[in-house]
């Protein structure tokens, strides 16, 4: 009964030594009481005008990114797809009130889904496909779309989003030893509105978070947690499971959202 949102950071996060790192690394052993069936992916590298679901039976690695070091680009994870999956993520998405759906049979993973799930399931033999954003939509869309998935946890789905809290590459300092205060806002604005239930406030977040566009210039890397944070069904609890800061602007968090425990309402979408 829960779904999850993780921060994803750099490709370099392969390689690298990390808070970050050292979460996802242990994520299967402290979160999932179970292994999952299959993982339904929604990243925020995959952003599509209208709702797009993977369909193949082995997923190829996508390396979408440009001047890193050469063993960088020697990773592959080649995890199974999951095709009547995604079948079934395409009718629950168009009986949720969307027009279109569009099957896509050549995608592969893209870094925001392949380098977390490195880390977390090495052996890249959880079936995975790969549902996309609409960075051109609002959060009630995105809220909407994970809302149409929801019964599928209690299936023994894993539905992870892969984002990044604050995303504002442009202002990245990797010779940083702080974090900019601007990035502390969001992230504090954050977690205290998800703990505290303030669901409407988060679909809204865009006109509610302080420094929200310098936060997310685009927001493909933020609708990935209004997704699941839909995708967790009624009244929801939320959970920040890790805190971290990278490269001073960079908030590496992590968040689950578990099932209802309670009889309080959901926003209206």
């Amino acid at each position: 009964m829960t779904s999850f949102y993780l921060s994803h950071g750099s490709p370099m996060q392969a390689f690298e030594n990390t808070p970050a790192v050292d979460f996802l690394k242990e994520f299967s052993n402290l979160h999932m009481h179970e292994r999952p069936k299959a993982i339904i992916a929604i990243s925020g590298h995959w952003d599509t005008a209208v709702p797009s679901v993977t369909v193949v039976s082995r997923n190829s690695t996508i390396h979408d990114f440009y001047g890193f070091p050469k063993e960088l680009y020697e990773l592959e994870y080649t995890a199974p797809g999951a095709p009547e999956l995604a079948k079934r993520v395409k009718e629950f998405v168009l009986k949720a009130g969307f027009k279109t759906v569009v099957e896509d049979n050549k995608r592969g993973l893209d870094h925001g889904a392949w380098v977390p799930l490195m880390l977390m399931y090495p052996e890249a033999d959880i079936p995975v496909i790969q549902l996309s954003v609409q960075s051109s939509k609002d959060g009630a869309h995105h809220f909407k779309l994970g809302r149409a998935l929801a019964s599928l946890k209690d299936e023994g789905y894993l539905i992870l989003g892969s984002g990044t809290t604050t995303h504002n590459l442009r202002q990245l300092d990797s010779n940083a030893t702080g974090v900019e205060l601007w990035v502390k806002e969001f992230d504090q604005w954050l977690y205290e509105s998800l703990t505290n239930n303030r669901y409407e406030d988060v679909i809204n977040w865009s006109t509610k978070a302080p420094h929200a566009r310098r936060a997310h210039p685009s927001s493909d890397h933020f609708m990935p947690l209004l997704v699941v944070l839909g995708a967790a069904g009624e009244a929801p609890t939320s959970e920040r499971i890790h805190s971290s800061f990278e490269r001073s602007t960079l908030s590496m968090a992590a968040f689950a959202f578990h099932g209802a425990k309670s009889e309080k309402k959901q926003p209206s979408v």
